[in-house]
């Protein structure tokens, strides 16, 4: 009997989750979970659409995405980050569904419609330290999107990643900069 080979391609991967989804959950359960399904539909999903994403799998408040292109990752990324600020300047304090954001590129093992590997883990932990509101991107995603998108970058350094053997250089997308500021912040390297 021949032994299967394992499917791995390169992709870009983007790990979202949903920022105090717990606190949210508490105060109003079937609120919040009205208020992110409406989200799903009417911004994230046809955002991922419109990049040429995949959604991999939602886990409750989190959703696990793989594109194409590190490029279309993160413009989604900014796209809808952007979309969730405007959307949510009117609201109050608990009704706010905001999220956290992580980009990495790289080889991922592909098993039916689900994604593993590093390159998976490593988004997710990305998206753990992003600010709420906020996108980190691996220095593989930067080096690959930096002169094709109009936004700003700081460097963050290396960081230790739970449970990813080797630090990560992480770059934090930088949502409030002008469309014509520096495409890296001065000094951040």
């Amino acid at each position: 009997m021949a032994e299967e080979r394992v499917q791995r391609r390169l992709a870009a991967i983007l790990a979202a989750d949903v920022v105090g989804y717990s606190r949210l959950m508490g105060v109003d359960e079937e609120g919040t979970l009205a208020r992110l399904n409406a989200l799903r539909e009417e911004l994230l999903h046809p955002k991922v659409t419109e990049y040429n994403g995949r959604i991999v799998k939602t886990t409750g408040d989190g959703t696990l995405i793989e594109f194409p292109s590190a490029v279309d990752a993160v413009q989604h990324a900014v796209d809808v980050q952007q979309a969730l600020s405007r959307r949510n300047a009117d609201l109050a304090e608990r009704e706010r569904i905001d999220f956290r954001m992580g980009v990495n590129m790289g080889d991922i093992i592909v098993e039916g419609d689900d994604i593993f590997g590093d390159g998976v883990n490593i988004a997710a932990r990305l998206e753990g330290i992003a600010d709420p509101g906020g996108i980190c991107v691996s220095s593989l995603v930067h080096e690959s999107v930096r002169s094709k998108l109009d936004v700003a970058f700081t460097n963050l350094g290396d960081q230790a990643l739970k449970n990813i053997a080797e630090p990560v250089r992480v770059y934090r997308v930088e949502l409030e900069k002008p469309a014509n500021a520096a495409r890296e912040v001065p000094g951040s390297d």
